[in-house]
């Protein structure tokens, strides 16, 4: 017997691109998906059932690159972008990162926990079941585990699965000012080995482009997580073509995130490496840059897209991931496909999660009902939110 069958719904599989079932049903057993397919295949009872009311049903939602946790915000630098000074600029003036810097390691572990809930039930409410959350705001040992341990907490709160990644190298904090060398290597030879021993890192990144870190300190930061064991991904490309595409295929890396200016080779070199390809519409919306990432090029080397937020109080302070499925659209020219395939499937490969992402046997029973007449709706609108339930590892939340 199952515990639970969700029936009266169409799917979205997402198992072969779109996988559309009409008049599906959905069973699960012990959070896990026992049985998909045609209702009228449905192989047995269950002790609950749950009518979807016509809903269609997608895996629940994946956002896998997100800075989720941090305090104060920028709005007074966003006004500063609105009169014509550039987000670069701000940065080499002290601005941008090290301002929510200066903020964040001035925060308690509960405070931080206590602003991120509600960005982090913005993004719930539209159906996201698992989501990624950086460091990357403390840029010293303490202030970073206190951000991860925040991160780590989230779950406890709310019905959601949390990943984690440590992003010491993100910027220079000011008492490091001229000693960028020096700082990448204690981000390397310290401050990674004190998270990893907390446990409070499932990957490393890293900012590597021409207001960040330079190849081979990253190079560096990414030879001390294979030594400890962590997958590596990397913030790449997003400024100007420093290599990070090339960079995070030759050390196998999740996933490379940005990607305005990465090379045809580099790409190539992804997919043949398997990394995913993470698209940030809403950082290229927001910071006006005017290049966009090579979708083509990425097509054409079969590279898989994930699609996420980039959540964060600089360069994208968003709290909808819907939104980021139109902004692929109309942005990137992504499918409806595409897109959806980025938010599910691809981009629980770029967490390295391979139980869920798709509705199949055996993976996870996280599940996103949402009241639209077809799935194209679910990038076609902006604004809006028609998600009807989350359901985590089996149980309506």
């Amino acid at each position: 017997m199952f515990d639970r069958v969700w029936l009266n719904a169409n799917l979205c599989t997402m198992a072969d691109g779109l996988g559309v079932v009409r008049d599906g049903a959905v069973a699960a057993r012990d959070g896990r998906i026992a049985w998909v397919g045609p209702r009228a295949e449905l192989p047995g009872p269950a002790a609950e059932t749950v009518d979807g009311g016509g809903a269609w049903i997608l895996p629940g939602l994946v956002d896998c690159h997100t800075h989720l946790v941090f305090a104060g915000n920028r709005a007074g630098e966003f006004e500063r972008r609105l009169s014509g000074v550039t987000y670069e600029e701000i940065a080499r003036e002290g601005g941008g990162i090290l301002s929510t810097v200066r903020e964040t390691r001035a925060a308690t572990e509960e405070a931080l926990v206590e602003s991120a809930l509600p960005r982090l039930d913005a993004l719930l409410a539209e159906g996201v079941t698992t989501i990624e959350v950086k460091s990357g705001y403390g840029l010293e040992t303490e202030a970073e585990a206190r951000m991860l341990r925040a991160a780590r907490r989230l779950p406890g709160h709310r019905a959601v699965s949390v990943v984690t990644s440590f992003l010491g190298a993100h910027a220079v904090p000011p008492e490091y000012r001229g000693r960028q060398g020096d700082y990448a290597r204690m981000v390397a030879e310290e401050m990674l080995p004190a998270i990893a021993a907390e446990g409070l890192a499932d990957a490393v990144d890293a900012f590597c482009d021409r207001i960040g870190f330079t190849e081979a300190e990253t190079e560096a930061v990414f030879d001390a997580a294979r030594r400890l064991h962590l997958p590596v991904k990397l913030h790449a490309d997003q400024l100007s073509d420093t290599g990070g595409a090339a960079l995070t295929a030759r050390f196998g890396g999740l996933s490379a995130d940005h990607l305005e200016h990465a090379s045809p080779e580099g790409l190539a070199a992804m997919a043949a490496a398997g990394s995913v390809a993470v698209l940030l519409p809403g950082a290229t919306y927001f910071i006006r840059e005017p290049r966009h990432p090579d979708v083509a090029a990425m097509r054409a080397a079969g590279v898989r897209m994930a699609v996420a937020t980039d959540m964060n109080p600089g360069s994208c302070p968003t709290r909808s991931i819907l939104l980021m499925l139109n902004m692929a659209c109309t942005l990137y020219r992504l499918t409806v496909e595409e897109a959806l395939l980025g938010v599910t499937r691809h981009a629980a490969a770029a967490l390295g999660l391979s139980d869920r992402g798709a509705l199949l046997p055996g993976l996870r029973c996280d599940l996103a009902l949402y009241r639209v007449s077809a799935p194209a709706e679910l990038c076609y609108w902006m604004g809006g939110n028609p998600c009807a339930g989350r359901v985590v590892e089996g149980m309506p939340t």
